[in-house]
């Protein structure tokens, strides 16, 4: 008998919905929000109602795309955190409803598991244990992973979270939101060597990146005033020195804690891992530390109901359900 499980992401302005059928996901249908593109940010409310008009037509989406009757789904997963409180809401009541009425389970899944757990979607995979550097908008951590249930975080940060210090960074030279992938873009182009910027030390494997992001803002401002034309002449170069920076800051810990632990299977998952330079740090550096690295496809690395999907796969084997009376916890942790 087949395991049919309908996953659906909504923590921020992502609705997504999924379909995993005996631990192989089968699609991952997405509907994004441009909306918050004028805000600087994602407004929660704007996304609230974005979900609660996408999530039907991307449902029905996905079980049309697998060819599945609702009848024939053996559990509906849901993202129950972290996340956006109202975000969150919408896609738990669908899920909850919607399992109610068939007579099926729920599965709450933990978000940023399930972004570890992205890397099983496709082969190759890691092995147990691995670590995983997991970074996003709201996150920065390093996660020891034992199995598809067990995940310590022996590494995070401090206060924000290293997409964060892109985006503003990005807002502080001109770019619109979500402006890390345009630093990314415009870093190609640029002199990673150009401009210094301080690195926060942290003791063990804490970070920081609050400080990074003040030190940027005050010498884009100090040079402004030198020359008002000073972030259009250089917008390649502090592109790429700062993307270096923030790099170089993620990579001191990840190397820290692999030599910590002794373990060499090295992850990157969350928004952020799709960062060119990311991965190519991570290319040109696995041989000469002795790392197998691991990096799932791009649709997998950003929110989506994929990575859900296969979370909720690992938890129905292992008889990991929720009830009915499963509510979304904004502050979720693993």
């Amino acid at each position: 008998m087949n395991i049919n499980i309908l996953a659906i992401e909504s923590s921020c302005d992502e609705t997504s919905a999924s379909i995993i059928i005996n631990g192989k996901v089968q699609n991952n249908i997405v509907a994004t929000q441009s909306i918050h593109e004028n805000y600087g940010g994602v407004v929660p409310e704007l996304a609230s109602r974005a979900h609660q008009q996408n999530i039907i037509p991307v449902v029905n989406e996905a079980l049309k795309d697998a060819n599945i009757a609702k009848s024939n789904l053996s559990a509906i997963a849901f993202t129950q955190g972290p996340g956006l409180l109202g975000a969150l809401l919408i896609g738990t009541s669908f899920a909850k409803s919607m399992a109610l009425a068939l007579g099926i389970p729920v599965i709450a899944v933990n978000h940023m598991k399930a972004h570890i757990l992205a890397h099983f979607i496709e082969s190759p995979s890691p092995k147990f244990p691995f670590l995983c550097l997991t970074v996003s908008g709201g996150h920065t951590q390093i996660v020891k992973v034992e199995s598809a249930i067990k995940m310590e975080v022996i590494g995070t940060t401090k206060d924000d979270a290293v997409g964060e210090a892109f985006d503003k960074c990005a807002k502080i030279i001109g770019f619109p939101y979500p402006g890390g992938p345009l630093i990314d873009q415009h870093a190609k182009s640029g002199d990673p060597n150009r401009f210094k910027f301080p690195n926060t030390e942290m003791p063990g494997l804490f970070y920081s990146f609050s400080g990074i992001k003040t030190a940027f803002l005050y010498f884009v401002r100090d040079e402004m005033k030198k020359d008002d034309q000073f972030i259009e002449k250089n917008r390649n170069d502090l592109c790429a020195s700062i993307q270096k920076t923030l790099v170089d800051m993620l990579f001191s810990k990840l190397k820290k804690a692999s030599k910590n632990t002794g373990i060499n299977q090295i992850a990157i998952a969350g928004g952020v891992s799709a960062n060119s330079e990311l991965r190519n740090r991570l290319d040109q550096i696995k041989d000469k530390l002795n790392w197998d690295v691991f990096i799932p496809s791009f649709q997998y690395c950003t929110d989506n109901a994929g990575m859900i999907a296969m979370a909720a796969h690992f938890q129905y084997e292992a008889g990991d359900f929720s009830t009915y009376h499963a509510v979304p916890q904004p502050r979720m942790q693993i």
